[in-house]
């Protein structure tokens, strides 16, 4: 008897990317879950993920990210409502403002005081984890 196979977590990248003025980028999806959400996506069959970030980030948003460090992998299995997904969320620097395209209806610079509430995911705890590492240095505990 043939055993099933495996279901493994599915792997993906999120961006924060700082622009002048202490403003950060969001986007606006346009496919289920709806909401804004950091730029990202899921990482294809032979790209590392530094790569899908930075090409994630430029697809979605029309910006060349740098990106600075890794932050933090973000992995609840309930952090995506459609399968179990483990986040690398990197933190990253462009030039210029931003134009949503690819699966972003929309994408726009933030302060980092005035942030939508409509969060998709488990975005307003990644970006409640940036402010306090912003702030303070420190970074989330596992």
């Amino acid at each position: 008897m043939a055993e099933p196979p495996f279901k493994n977590p599915t792997p993906t990248v999120d961006c924060i990317i700082e622009l002048t003025g202490g403003r950060i980028v969001l986007i606006r999806r346009a496919n289920p879950p709806v909401g804004w959400a950091l730029p990202g996506g899921f990482v294809d069959e032979g790209e590392p993920l530094h790569a899908a970030a930075v090409r994630e980030a430029q697809e979605e948003t029309g910006l060349v990210v740098e990106l600075i460090e890794q932050f933090f992998t973000y992995s609840d299995p309930k952090r995506d409502p459609r399968k179990h997904t483990l986040s690398t969320v990197y933190i990253g620097r462009a030039q210029g403002e931003p134009q949503g395209a690819d699966d972003a209806a929309e994408a726009r610079a933030f302060p980092l005081d005035a942030l939508p509430q409509e969060l998709c995911f488990d975005h307003g705890t990644i970006l409640a984890d940036y402010l306090t590492y912003k702030r303070t240095g420190q970074r989330r505990k596992l």
